[in-house]
């Protein structure tokens, strides 16, 4: 697996590339040795908290993995390792939607233990009805709903929106054409 290693607000030293490289190598018994993948670990740092996102785009999907700590190598080991669960948690499911495709970039011949092994299903479904609004009254909306989302027929971009609210406190907004 290749590397791309970029700090904002932070310079990146010898010594963290080496623990990175170091650390992303857990993951390569994951991944087929033949296909080239290009993984790109962005180092952040706000106040004392140090921050690492981890992406690691394949040909069928995409993994991606943060963590917030105040120990630059702590944010490392459990980014890592919140990859690595990821990646066998759904063993099973990538191994089932993709087991006729040659071109799948990851090896699907680990165990898994079976006490990581989760059945996901859907228990609730609900039904909406949109109103027509604009951005700010669906933050209103969603503030006084108490909830991290909202979906609503947006009146500015004449689509359906989804309006979220982010880790940092700010809203987004995925527009649904």
């Amino acid at each position: 697996m290749e590397l791309q290693i970029r700090g904002d607000k932070i310079t990146v030293t010898k010594s963290i590339k080496d623990y990175v490289t170091e650390k992303m190598g857990r993951l390569d018994k994951y991944f087929d040795a033949d296909k080239k993948i290009t993984a790109q670990v962005i180092i952040r740092v706000k106040n004392k908290e140090q921050k690492v996102e981890v992406t690691v785009p394949t040909n069928k999907f995409t993994l991606r993995a943060e963590e917030t700590h105040n120990d630059l190598y702590a944010a490392i080991d459990l980014v890592i390792d919140k990859l690595e669960r990821q990646i066998r948690k759904n063993k099973t499911k990538l191994d089932t939607k993709y087991k006729n495709l040659i071109q799948l970039d990851i090896n699907t011949n680990f165990d898994v233990q079976d006490d990581e092994e989760e059945e996901v299903k859907i228990v609730k479904r609900k039904t909406i009805d949109t109103k027509p609004m604009d951005e700010e009254e669906a933050i209103l909306q969603m503030d006084l709903l108490n909830h991290d989302f909202f979906v609503f027929k947006n009146v500015d971009e004449e689509c359906v929106s989804v309006m979220y609210k982010r880790k940092d406190g700010n809203f987004g907004i995925i527009n649904v054409k």
